[in-house]
């Protein structure tokens, strides 16, 4: 039999054979070596496509299928993902696209290939291990040949590539991407906002307050439909190293980001890492490539003290102590972080206010601060 389904999945009936395929793939455990994790674990449809297992420090990365083994990376939440060009250098040569914080997986099937032989994730010693246990099940054998031809599973490389390219096409349904949070709803004239939103909203897309949209906006305009809110560029903003994490896991390199990935030779990417979707930002806590801020907050102050001189500004308010150093100093984003005035604590408070409208409507009971969503009722 296929694996259980979690209560919140995607309803098959009207899907394709492929995304079916790719569902229930994605919710089976017989990915990982110990059968004991699926994508779905570190990617939890019911907490923004998330991982929110962790406690404490262990909570901005990972645990591997063996129990012990601790990531470097806060898992990205993959809601929205199928909107993410591969990964490729534009016209003016800006590194843009791909999965992973690096780009390193072009595209959503390439992602797919990675988790299950990575040895401190799902950790399969092989492909032919995950052909193996597929074949063991009756279930799974009509649905491949009838999606991928009968002589599928002669093949390890083959049998391994149509997995991951099931899972891209599950990745690429509407439970990904419903746009329907309260933010799209909006822009359909079915709610309003409140007052303190509808001015996060304007410093948001403003170029004299703010600029977040400068890389958090991937369509033309403003206000535009299925706006996924990253233009998915590669910045280095400054994050300072989560040693506390780093204490746990033994890491000791810096995370060099872009320059990490295998097609980038060019220093000047050192400790760029791709602008991720805001969409469901207000409800996948932590926060950054490492998972060093808690708080949504916190990350909008710390983006504020490239723009303000008052020493309460160079607090980390969850420390209580200056900002840290970045962990890769040059190639500093300045010229995008320094956009204009300091925000003061009601306009902070206001882009919390509106991020948090651009979490989709399962989601919206798992906000700290629940939004009214009363009806639009202008004339």
């Amino acid at each position: 039999m296929l694996p259980a389904l979690a209560d919140d999945s995607v309803a098959t009936g009207g899907s394709s054979n492929k995304e079916q395929l790719g569902q229930a793939l994605f919710f089976d455990p017989i990915l990982s070596m110990t059968r004991s994790q699926s994508c779905a674990t570190c990617h939890a449809p019911d907490k923004g496509f998330s991982d929110h297992r962790g406690e404490g420090v262990a909570a901005a990365v990972s645990l591997g299928d063996d129990g012990k083994s601790l990531g470097d990376r806060n898992a990205p939440a993959i809601g929205y993902a199928a909107f993410i060009p591969p990964f490729h250098r534009n016209d003016d040569g800006v590194y843009v696209g791909g999965q992973f914080w690096d780009g390193r997986a072009s595209t959503l099937v390439d992602q797919a290939e990675g988790p299950p032989l990575n040895p401190i994730e799902m950790a399969l010693p092989d492909k032919q291990t995950l052909v193996t246990r597929l074949a063991e099940h009756p279930s799974y054998q009509p649905l491949f040949a009838e999606v991928y031809g009968s002589d599928i599973f002669h093949n390890a490389d083959a049998t391994y590539r149509a997995v991951a390219d099931a899972i891209a096409s599950f990745e690429q349904t509407a439970l990904f991407a419903p746009f329907d949070s309260k933010y799209d709803r909006y822009l359909r004239g079915e709610v309003s906002l409140t007052p303190e939103e509808d001015l996060g909203m304007t410093l948001f897309f403003s170029q004299q307050f703010t600029n977040c949209n400068l890389c958090h906006q991937l369509q033309a305009l403003p206000g535009s439909e299925q706006e996924t809110f990253s233009n998915y560029e590669f910045h280095n903003i400054g994050v300072p190293e989560n040693t506390d994490l780093r204490a746990l896991n033994a890491v000791t390199m810096p995370d060099e980001g872009l320059f990490a990935h295998p097609d980038v030779s060019d220093p000047l990417q050192r400790g760029k890492f791709k602008t991720p979707t805001l969409r469901n930002v207000a409800v996948t806590a932590p926060y950054m490539h490492n998972g060093v801020f808690k708080d949504l907050r916190t990350v909008v102050l710390f983006y504020n003290k490239y723009n303000s001189r008052k020493a309460s500004m160079q607090i980390n308010p969850e420390t209580g102590e200056p900002w840290r150093e970045a962990e890769i100093a040059e190639n500093l984003s300045l010229d995008e972080l320094e956009t204009g005035p300091a925000l003061d604590d009601r306009r902070v408070d206001a882009l919390v206010a509106f991020l948090k409208t651009l979490t989709d409507q399962r989601y919206e009971h798992l906000l700290a601060s629940p939004q009214g969503l009363e009806p639009r009722s202008d004339p």
